[in-house]
This record gives structure tokens, sequence and C-alpha cells, in this order.
């Protein structure tokens, strides 16, 4: 059932991954995440006195929450049951909680990766959880909001984890490197300030990304020259392979990067868009994607200020569409680019807001008969179409007609800007306004 060593098993196994033979046995020996779990945080607080209440541990690979669950079994007349949501299922679930009430300890039930849990399988644990038969710790790297179930959600105190800054893993590299009993201390490798910088930022904030790449390295340096000397930026570029971003194509990092490129886009700032597209296509995003928030952005953000945008950004949906990927990040660069620098306007789209909170105060208000269609005789005898001017016969194609609803009376939705072609839209929709009035 456990699928994690227990601490003296780890002490015991030298093969386990260096990530996991440093794993800290005390709260002193954790390295980040100070603010949560700290000497006199909440936290320490509940685990000394042994009140420890169901937890969901939310945070970015790497950052602690394993780490942390096991620390949380070392409280007071406490025990673990561990589970990996990918791999247990109800009748594991069950066999816990079983496992739980035969013990004469407090259990606590973590189960790793819990957004993996469907919501048949959460619902099995509601009960237990609301019992106290078993106390909740659950890991997630993805917003526990869109993937725990509210009723269990509602049952648990969520902690957030904060990725390691670099500080932090240059100290858990260190530790690593000097550690005879559990780290590659005894190699006697030395890690130069280049080489480390290289795997701190290979790493992306994730200790055990960059341990596995320590220990990947050292491997690599003691098979060509056995014990002793350096690890050379080209032994951690050889050890690493191909960077993988943290990413996830329909969870919380999905959002908050296209959320940095819409608004670093809507901020006027080239660069930083630029960046962010990037980091999107090279974690594997849909480029279609992409392209259709642009699209979006053309007409929201942009609209009228530069109506050539929409066209743009319509045209290099449907190069990325027929290119595909790698040639389609260049039609994608060159919208983000256009669409970043061009003049911004959310006039049209604020205009809509206002006309649909006046369709919901309204509601159906009777359309003007001139407006209506005169398509039948009986709709003519009844005044449709009656007194309407065509335009196109007036001087200027204008005829100052009154077209809303009588209910609605005269207001004024669109309000253009004063920037780029919506300053000339401005000064025609006044005179046709004022003509209106008249």
């Amino acid at each position: 059932m456990d699928l994690f060593p227990s601490h003296a098993q780890r002490k015991l196994d030298p093969h386990a991954p260096l990530a996991d033979r440093m794993r800290p046995r005390h709260f002193a020996d954790m390295i980040g995440q100070e603010s949560l779990a700290g000497e006199g945080t909440a936290l320490r607080s509940m685990v000394d006195s042994g009140e420890i209440p169901s937890i969901i541990l939310w945070g970015p690979p790497g950052s602690g929450k394993t780490t942390l669950a096991w620390l949380l079994a070392d409280a007071p007349g406490t025990r673990m049951e561990a589970l990996s949501a990918v791999l247990a299922g109800v009748k594991e679930i069950r066999e816990a909680v079983q496992t739980a009430r035969r013990a004469p300890q407090r259990t606590l039930l973590f189960i790793d990766e819990i957004h993996r849990l469907n919501r048949a399988q959460q619902d099995v644990l509601l009960p237990h959880v609301e019992a106290g038969t078993v106390t909740l710790v659950g890991a997630t790297t993805e917003n526990p909001s869109f993937t725990v179930n509210a009723p269990l959600l509602s049952r648990c105190r969520v902690l957030t984890l904060e990725r390691l800054d670099e500080g932090a893993l240059e100290r858990v590299l260190e530790r690593a490197m000097l550690d005879l009993e559990f780290g590659l201390g005894a190699h006697r490798m030395t890690l130069p300030a280049e080489s480390r910088r290289a795997i701190v930022e290979f790493a992306d904030g994730d200790a055990r990304r960059a341990l596995g790449l320590l220990e990947a390295a050292t491997a690599l340096q003691a098979g060509s020259s056995g014990p002793g000397g350096k690890l050379s930026p080209e032994t951690i570029r050889e050890a690493s392979g191909t960077r993988l971003l943290m990413y996830d194509r329909d969870r919380d990092e999905h959002y908050n990067v296209i959320s940095a490129f819409i608004k670093s886009l809507r901020a006027s700032d080239p660069d930083a868009a630029l960046y962010y597209l990037a980091r999107m296509i090279a974690a594997g995003e849909e480029p279609l994607f992409i392209a259709r928030r642009l699209l979006i952005f053309a007409s929201e953000d942009i609209g009228n200020a530069d109506p050539a945008a929409l066209n743009l950004a319509t045209s290099v949906h449907q190069a990325v569409e027929r290119l595909g990927l790698p040639e389609g990040r260049i039609p994608l660069a060159q919208a983000t680019t256009y669409l970043a620098c061009a003049i911004k306007s959310n006039a049209a789209y604020a205009a809509l807001g206002r006309a649909e909170d006046l369709v919901a105060r309204h509601g159906s208000a009777q359309i003007p008969l001139h407006l209506r269609n005169p398509n039948t005789e009986l709709n003519r005898k009844m005044g449709y179409g009656q007194d309407y001017v065509y335009p196109h016969d007036e001087p200027d194609h204008f005829a100052p007609s009154q077209n809303l609803p009588s209910e609605v009376g005269s207001v004024e939705l669109y309000r253009p800007g004063q920037q780029g072609a919506e300053a000339q839209i401005q000064k025609r929709l006044e005179e046709w306004r004022k003509s209106r009035e008249s």
C-alpha cells in the first residue's frame, strides 16, 4: 500500500534516486518554503501539537509537497498511508481506510497527484474525511479549485508552495555535493559556478529535476575520469538533454502563460509577448489555439482603431492552419509583433457590453415600424416599412432616422476613442448623432 519508502528504508537504499536520498528528515532541513513551513509558522504549530487538519498541498513540481507530507507524518501519534492517484482506484482507497480503522494511531492518507482522482474516487474519500477516519493530505500541481470536488475541498486547508528560487536551488545542490552519507560527497567532485548556474536554469524551480541532473552529470563524469575533478558545463549540458518547460495544456499554468501573453499584447510590449509566445510553442501548445487568441485580441483590444489588425490576424490563422509547425511560428510572430505595436481600443467590445446590458433591462422592446420587413400584404397594412428612408438615396448616404425602440430611447453605446482610425469615426459619428437629435 505504501508506495513511498520510509525514512529508515531510504537510509538503507543506496540505489534510490539522489532526490529521494536527499529528502529532508526534519523541518529544519527544508530549503525553501520558509514562510509556509519555517519555525513559528501555523503549519509547524499544528505538527508540534499533533492537531493536523486535512490539507491539500498545491505547488509546482519539485517544490517540496511530498517532503512536507512526510514531515507531517512525524507529528506525535501519527502514521502514514500513501497512495499515488496514478495507480490507485476505489479499491485501494477503501483498503487504506480499512487499515486506518484498525490502526491505533491517527492515519494521514497521503495521495500524490490527487488531481488525477476522478469524481467517483473523490466521493469515496469524502465520508471518511468528514468522519475523521483519515486525515487527508493531497499533493497536486494543478489548481485544486478546478480539480478537487467542492465538498472535499471545503473540508481541507489549501497550502500553496512556490517554485524554488535560484538561491534555494543552489543550496540544495551544495548540500547534495557535500553529503557523504546520502549525497555525492564520496565522489569528491566540485561544482563550479558556471555549472551550478546551468543546472539551476535547467531545473526551472524544480529541486527534483536539479538533483536528477546533478546525479546524471556526476555519473557521466565519474564514468569518464573517475572520482574527483570538476563537473564541467559541457558535462551538465550532455546530461541535461532537452529542457522541459513547466506547462499544462488544459490546467493552471496553461492559463497563466496565455494570460501573460494577452496582457503583454495589451500593454503594447512586443518583447514580453514574443517571450510568452516562444514559451508556449516550446512547451507544445496547439498553434491554432494561439492564432485564435490573436483573432480575439485583434477585435477586443484593437478594433476600429486599426481595422487592418483583424485582417492580419485572420490571415495568420489561415497561414498557421495550412503550415503547421515549425513554419507556422513565423506568422504567429508577425501577428504578435503587429498587434502588440498597434493602436489599442476596446471601444467596440465595450459598446457590445453596454448593448447587452440594455437588452437585459428592456427585453424584447418593440422594433420601430419603419425598420420592420414589409414582406406580406398584411404586414404592409400594419405599417411595416412605412416612412423608411433609404440612406443611399440621401445626400452623403445618410438618413437621420431614429432606429432604437421607443422604450429604449436615445442612447450612445459606441464611444470611439481618439486614436488611430477611430478618431475619424468619432468625428463622423458626432455629426450623425447631432443630425438625429435635430
